[in-house]
């Protein structure tokens, strides 16, 4: 196990709370909404703004902010003019976006600049600084608020969103808060799980929570847990085998999932329907 100062894992480990908590949290709305194409393309759309702010020598974060609040703004007017399904203009602005970021990288100046480049795709303990944890702390609080004041409206939204717009809920006001949310709970975690791989610690927990829980104020908590677990979990693997820690949370979110699908009730339960009716139609 490598050892590190108190005070670098005092950081780290807040950071790895903090964005399990954001990512997760965002996860349940989108998930939900059946937009989790979206994930990947804020993670990628967070990975070509860090790579711009490398290439001009800002603050990496800074740039994967604008990027992904530029994307969101993008997002649901392009849909509406194209006259397109929002997983079409995701699909197209996916790729675009993953073009930009290998451009910028090759233009990146400098040797040190590289390693920086490897941190932002793979993520590392050692990116996460205090201005880090403030801002997803600011995030995380930011999303408690959000969620409480208008539970009622998203869960309108969530049910039947043609519904909720009939019922006099402004329904592209709450898609664009999940759209915005989103990207700027990728960006603040881009640091500590790259890139690359952000997008499964949006995914993964929700997914296993929906695979034990029906009601939806129970999965708005219990998706977050879940995701706190798996970045925790996966910053003590990373530090006893030297993995990259992005790869390590996602490996333990995903074997999390892949346990739920196997143990889920839902499932059993699903199966045994599957068996009545075989039954019946034999007799």
């Amino acid at each position: 196990m490598i050892e590190f100062p108190l005070s670098l894992l005092t950081v780290s480990i807040l950071g790895a709370v903090l964005a399990g908590f954001a990512c997760s949290t965002m996860g349940t709305f989108v998930v939900r909404l059946n937009l989790a194409s979206i994930g990947y393309l804020m993670s990628h759309a967070a990975f070509a703004g860090a790579a711009f702010g490398l290439m001009i020598s800002i603050d990496p974060m800074i740039g994967a902010v604008i990027f992904s609040f530029g994307t969101a703004i993008i997002l649901g007017p392009l849909a509406e003019k194209a006259r397109l399904q929002s997983n079409v203009v995701i699909g197209f602005l996916f790729s675009f976006m993953i073009a930009l970021a290998f451009i910028f990288l090759n233009y990146i100046p400098g040797q040190a600049a590289s390693g920086t480049a490897l941190r932002i795709l793979w993520g590392s303990i050692f990116s996460v600084s205090n201005n880090d944890l403030l801002f997803l702390l600011l995030l995380s609080f930011i999303l408690i608020i959000f969620i409480v004041v208008f539970y009622k409206e998203l869960l309108a939204v969530m049910f039947n969103r043609k519904l909720a717009e009939s019922s006099g809920v402004n329904t592209k006001l709450f898609y664009f808060a999940v759209l915005f949310f989103t990207g700027f709970a990728v960006s603040l975690s881009l640091q500590l799980v790259g890139g690359l791989l952000v997008f499964a610690l949006i995914i993964n927990p929700t997914s296993t929570a929906y695979q034990f829980l029906y009601d939806f104020k129970k999965i708005v908590i219990f998706s977050p847990i879940i995701g706190i677990v798996s970045c925790l979990v996966g910053f003590f693997l990373s530090l006893l085998t030297d993995f990259p820690i992005g790869a390590s949370i996602v490996v333990i979110s995903a074997a999390v999932f892949v346990f739920a699908i196997v143990v889920s009730p839902k499932r059993r339960k699903g199966n045994s329907k599957k068996q009545k009716l075989s039954i019946i139609s034999k007799i």
